[in-house]
């Protein structure tokens, strides 16, 4: 359904700590929550999109101690380059949230007294088991073996004086939240998992606050301590709607459309955090998506099950590194193609670069240069008015691709709400194809040939100028750079009409004079056992 004037759609991705550069895992999560920015500006909404990063990690402090700085110079830092990477990306965000931000310490202030006044945070002292890289806590039910469930690392026994939150309180409430609404998390499975692994066995309270580490946003009222980082992170989503600064544009923003988050962190973002907005009278978000990991294969190995991409791990493929050899949109493309958003999958270069041959250079940048270099050979550069049915009628193969187009357009929509970008992709690819097997049914350069085919001719030439402006539209959430090149070249200004208008076929205006380019993906040269 598209969105009518003045609906709104707030989308988040979770903050990494910038204790060191971004990589492709952390790209996925980024890209994907772009793509659904995009497609919700595409469609008519107002859109804001919230992404940045969690700066008060003991792990911050411990890499800032390595090398000899403050915390506070090492996150202004990493600010800059995780910044960097999301820009050469093309991740459209509206804001990118640090949590060292002056607003967003003073409403974690204000967030923590609501929830404290209400009896829902007291003094304790805990004693158990602590995952200092995933910044958690664990019960010995739950990590076996003193081993960290989620990175199967080590667990430390922590003692120390804390506040705890009264996560235990919202066992009820949380069931029903999960009970009356299915779609609060997605994926399905994910959901179950929540249910089974946690939410069954029954909550117990969480400590919030730490007095062995100073790197962090102080408890009010008790300098002492400091605020658990994932109490602290998880407000950043308000801090961005404008809670504590600016009610307006909360009651605007808030509640959350979406969360979009990795598998690892989805207990905090859908057991912890709704407890923590019920605590303080606030909405919960709508939807948390959790997605997978990309695992990394070696280039001999890529059929391989591969191994999750981490920092700890050693295994990083940066983003940068990527987008400088083959292009921000291969990289995108690849991902979201490749890897479906619900679950794991591979990334080896050596199968990035067969996609961007095959898919992107092959089927859509042949397709673009193929059409513009025969309306310029054919017509001097000038759309003809092909679609006139008094002019031509259409034949099958005219009406065959127009097809494929229409079931694109009913297809893809559905899959986007649920994040198939995987799915939404391949139904677009069956417009390129298409458009690509047109050309050879119809042979444009034989048709040139007899002066009696010229209305044929720019039949022809009409409908594949047609089938590049729909694909400028649907790829536009997925590779953005790419889409505005070939708007470019085919001279396209239908942004002043509504979504429904310009995805109908027929959008396409006779006598336009292309401009012809250099090639969207010139093809790399693979060895010839790659090539396929």
């Amino acid at each position: 359904m598209t969105p009518v004037a003045g609906d709104t759609y707030f989308v988040t991705t979770a903050i990494p700590y910038p204790n060191a550069a971004p990589h492709v895992g952390t790209a996925f999560e980024a890209i994907g929550t772009d793509v659904v920015a995009r497609w919700k500006r595409l469609t008519g909404c107002e859109v804001f999109f919230l992404t940045g990063t969690d700066e008060h990690a003991e792990k911050v402090s411990k890499v800032a101690a390595d090398r000899g700085i403050t915390p506070q110079e090492l996150v202004a830092e990493m600010a800059d380059v995780w910044r960097d990477a999301w820009a050469m990306m093309e991740i459209s965000e509206d804001r990118f949230i640090r949590t060292e931000d002056e607003d967003h310490k003073h409403a974690v202030a204000k967030f923590w007294k609501r929830v404290r006044d209400k009896g829902d945070i007291y003094l304790g002292s805990y004693e158990g088991l602590h995952c200092m890289p995933c910044e958690s806590y664990w019960t010995e039910t739950q990590a076996k073996g003193a081993v960290c469930p989620e990175c199967g690392r080590p667990l430390e026994i922590l003692k120390e004086p804390a506040y705890f939150f009264a996560l235990s309180k919202y066992q009820k409430p949380l069931e029903k939240l999960y009970s009356e609404n299915p779609g609060f998390l997605l994926p399905e499975f994910r959901r179950r998992e929540m249910e089974e692994n946690f939410l069954k066995p029954g909550l117990q309270d969480i400590c919030v606050s730490r007095t062995t580490i100073h790197w962090g946003i102080p408890v009010p009222d008790d300098p002492a301590h400091v605020i658990y980082v994932w109490f602290d992170a998880l407000v950043n989503y308000l801090t961005g709607a404008g809670f504590g600064t600016d009610e307006k544009r909360f009651e605007k923003w808030w509640p959350a459309d979406l969360h979009v988050v990795g598998k690892d962190i989805t207990r905090f973002h859908t057991l912890l955090w709704p407890a923590m907005l019920m605590a303080a009278d606030i909405p919960v978000p709508k939807r948390v998506f959790a997605h997978g990991f990309v695992h990394v294969v070696s280039d001999e190995d890529a059929g391989g099950e591969g191994v999750k991409m981490s920092k700890s791990l050693g295994n990083i493929v940066t983003p940068g590194d990527i987008c400088e050899k083959y292009g921000a949109d291969a990289l995108r493309y690849f991902l979201l193609r490749e890897i479906p958003y619900s679950g794991d999958g591979n990334y080896s270069e050596r199968h990035l670069a067969r996609r961007y041959n095959s898919d992107l250079a092959n089927d859509l940048g042949n397709l673009v240069l193929r059409t513009l270099s025969m309306i310029e050979r054919y017509f001097d550069g000038k759309l003809p008015a092909g679609d006139r049915r008094d002019v031509v009628d259409w034949n099958e193969s005219d009406k065959g691709l127009r097809a494929v187009a229409e079931e694109m357009a009913e297809t893809v929509p559905a899959l986007m709400e649920t994040l198939s970008f995987s799915q939404a992709l391949e139904s677009i690819w069956s417009l390129v194809r298409g458009a690509n097997r047109y050309v050879e049914e119809n042979k444009p350069w034989t048709l040139a040939k007899g002066r009696e085919q010229t209305e044929r001719l720019g039949a022809v030439m009409y409908n594949l100028a047609e089938a590049c402006r729909l694909l400028s539209i649907w790829l536009a959430p997925f590779v953005p750079g790419t889409t505005r090149k070939i708007r470019e070249q085919f001279v396209l200004d239908d942004t002043d009409a509504t979504f429904e208008e310009r995805v109908h076929w027929g959008g396409t205006k006779p006598g336009t004079v292309v401009r012809k380019g250099e090639a969207l993906f010139p093809k790399l040269d693979l060895p010839e056992t790659e090539a396929n």
